[in-house]
């Protein structure tokens, strides 16, 4: 079993790549970066290290590495005799990958079986972008030699040490979900994964929990002045406001896909447990990075909040959160630029509120988020007095 996979960083490396090389496929990493491709190419294993409650160490090997950018042919080749393409590139990466696998699916020969193809995103239906994208450039006849299914991945990958290399560092717990119903009953074997019929409130679960909770923690955090999430959540004030944000994240999950209120808060605390992890501790800049993205409608924070709000119950502490994300300053970071730009202008905060968010004129969440843009546009010009 051979499986292509897009993506060849610390996600790529550390969870997709690990789960895959255990379930016996040969990997084949793809990914524009000719450092780490050159670095995969000349050696012949890399380890993967577990931190946690069940800590242990695995030693990846059977993989291949080739640089999609100066070898595309190549991988094209590589797609063309795959049974499964998966992706750890970024959502906004999806649509310059596509390319390449629509020509693959089009050298593929007829009669093989479907290409299996995954997006594993930090996206509501990735897969459904990348197959878009791959709609776009071929025919019905080249569109079905693959199937689409979406997935829900859920591992912590922190920041790595400047010189581990190749190797790296996770946490010891994880969750890749993908819907079932695309295969047909013939799903992949990858015995770690988890195939279930309804993939949403797998998705909505960990994107309003894991990446809500951790985006919080990182933005109040930030706010405060702490540097790392494990130093944030040291801080009274700031573990109140995760314990707030994921309280009203578990109501709406309770309510919207029924999953057992018990359920939830165990689920709810198992991840509070691992923003405290000091070995999985990050910075609040890098989880903070985007956050125009992490605003953005169908995300974390206005996702969420939108539904409860419709719902006539309290989003106030995603509404704080929200506060929060649009105090990020940050010069390195090009999304924290053009928002702190946005602020300094001379635009209504309300329409700025719509922008940022994208929220439907009319939502009874937006003059709350306009109150938020007007406190923020407030502390920033204090901090610059």
């Amino acid at each position: 079993m051979k499986a292509v996979h897009f993506g060849a960083g610390n996600i790529g490396r550390g969870f997709v790549g690990l789960i895959l090389h255990n379930a016996g496929y040969e990997v084949v990493f793809a990914d524009v970066n000719a450092e780490l491709i050159d670095a995969l190419a000349a050696t012949p294993s890399y380890r993967v290290h577990e931190v946690g409650p069940e800590a242990r160490e695995w030693t990846v090997t059977n993989y291949r590495a080739l640089n999609s950018r100066s070898a595309e042919a190549e991988v094209v080749r590589e797609v063309a005799t795959a049974d499964v393409v998966t992706t750890a590139v970024g959502p906004s990466i999806l649509k310059f990958i596509a390319p390449v696998i629509a020509e693959g699916l089009r050298a593929r020969k007829p009669g093989a079986a479907p290409l299996q193809v995954m997006a594993c995103e930090n996206a509501i239906g990735a897969t459904d972008l990348l197959r878009e994208e791959i709609e776009m450039l071929v025919d019905e006849s080249v569109l079905r030699k693959a199937v689409f299914a979406n997935t829900a991945v859920d591992r912590i990958v922190p920041g790595q040490d400047p010189d581990a290399g190749l190797d790296v560092t996770v946490e010891d717990f994880f969750e890749w979900v993908i819907e079932k119903r695309p295969f047909g009953g013939k799903v992949p074997d990858i015995p770690d994964a988890t195939f279930v019929d309804d993939l949403r409130p797998y998705i909505e679960r960990k994107l309003f929990t894991v990446n809500t909770g951790h985006a919080t923690l990182a933005y109040h955090g930030f706010v405060r002045g702490a540097h790392t999430l494990v130093d944030a959540l040291a801080i009274p004030e700031v573990a109140s406001e995760v314990e707030a944000v994921l309280a009203e994240t578990k109501e709406l999950l309770v309510a919207k896909h029924g999953f057992p209120a018990e359920q939830q808060e165990k689920y709810l605390r198992k991840n509070l447990d691992r923003f405290a992890n000091p070995a999985l501790s990050d910075t609040v800049e890098r989880v903070g990075r985007a956050p125009l993205r992490k605003l953005s409608r169908h995300e974390r924070f206005v996702g969420p909040a939108a539904e409860l709000v419709e719902r006539g119950r309290s989003a106030d502490a995603l509404v704080r959160a929200i506060g929060a994300a649009l105090r990020f300053d940050v010069p390195e970071d090009q999304e924290s630029v053009r928002l702190q730009e946005l602020l300094a202008g001379d635009r209504p905060s309300a329409d700025l509120a719509q922008e940022i968010t994208g929220l439907e004129p009319g939502s009874p969440l937006l003059a709350q988020v306009e109150e938020a843009v007007d406190a923020a546009r407030a502390a920033r010009a204090a901090g610059r007095e």
